[in-house]
């Protein structure tokens, strides 16, 4: 089935976006740093580390996403708890970020994260926990079936 390779690639585009994330923020926090910019006089200083510090904890996130997918993309199992959980926070990330983006940036960033929405939804659906049936209390047949006569 395609699950694994899906969760594999979706591991291998959030380590690159992640990437790119922390590239972008350093980006800004030294063209702030050198132009000395201000924002209510804050101190540029203060701008570029915030920058740098946002860059640094949004790529952690991303990259240990990514970690996890990968994960579930190589055992071929179902998350758990805390991994389910990170996966659907970073697509909800991606989805605020997508509707964002279709005015601030344009269209193709709004179809890149739409794509990366749409691989992390998969990901969740395509490896979904098996509950077990629970047993009868009474030693008797399943709900719903006829008793062995």
């Amino acid at each position: 089935m395609l699950r694994r390779p899906i969760a594999i690639v979706a591991a291998l585009i959030l380590f690159a976006e992640a990437c790119a994330v922390v590239l972008v923020n350093w980006v800004l926090g030294k063209v702030a740093d050198n132009q000395h910019m201000s924002m209510a006089g804050l101190d540029p200083g203060a701008i570029s580390t915030g920058a740098w510090v946002a860059g640094a904890l949004f790529g952690i996130f991303l990259a240990a996403c990514g970690i996890v997918l990968l994960v579930i993309g190589v055992r071929d199992r179902a998350p758990g708890r805390f991994a389910r959980i990170a996966v659907i926070a970073c697509a909800v990330v991606h989805g605020v970020l997508g509707a964002l983006t279709v005015g601030l940036v344009g269209w193709p960033a709004f179809g890149y994260l739409m794509v990366v929405l749409a691989l992390l939804v998969f990901v969740l659906l395509a490896y979904v926990k098996e509950r077990p049936e629970p047993e009868p209390k009474d030693g008797g047949a399943p709900d719903g079936a006829p008793a062995a006569a």
